[in-house]
């Protein structure tokens, strides 16, 4: 699997409700991967598994025992632009996971966001430069992405909220008070 990252404003707020969470990654902003190699995620190369359905999570630091949302569950939106992969995705806090993410984002530890790939045979060009390699990647696999500490790509921007429930969410979230978000 190869990651591709980025550095984004992470805002978090809870008030008795999920924390949602809303990030782009956008595409054709290149990045120094290593020392001369270079990267780019070309504009709709996550589109197939987007457009097809398929199942994929937003992750705790590329750790798939730490899920925080899938679009299997419901809790993550995809939707693959022109310009930017957007996501939405609804955060519980019922895990010990999501709750370190939460503190840990509190605290400013966790600021930024990586997709997890793979480049199929065919999805990617590689031209030699003076300064190095630039690898543009025109096809890829998504399978997850993440909210982690050092990313890569510095220009995705994340940006989660609290969100009050309302009709059958709220009556549930009442009648079972154990239910309810907490930090």
């Amino acid at each position: 699997m190869l990651w591709g990252a980025s550095l984004g404003a992470l805002e978090l707020r809870s008030e008795g409700g999920a924390t949602r969470l809303r990030a782009t990654f956008p595409y054709g902003a290149e990045t120094e991967l290593a020392a001369g190699r270079y990267e780019v995620i070309a504009a709709r190369a996550f589109a197939d598994r987007i457009e097809r359905g398929e199942d994929i999570h937003l992750l705790a630091g590329h750790d798939f025992n730490r899920p925080l949302a899938s679009r299997a569950a419901g809790t993550l939106q995809l939707r693959d632009t022109d310009t930017a992969l957007q996501i939405e995705a609804t955060i519980d806090g019922q895990t010990s996971w999501a709750r370190d993410f939460l503190a840990a984002h509190a605290s400013g530890l966790i600021r930024g966001l990586s997709p997890g790939f793979r480049v199929p045979r065919g999805g990617e060009r590689i031209e030699r430069r003076a300064a190095g390699t630039l690898r543009t990647i025109t096809a890829a696999d998504l399978f997850e992405v993440s909210a982690v500490t050092r990313p890569a790509y510095s220009q995705a921007q994340i940006e989660a909220r609290e969100w009050q429930p309302v009709g059958e969410v709220a009556e549930r979230i009442v009648a079972h008070h154990l239910n309810r978000w907490r930090l």
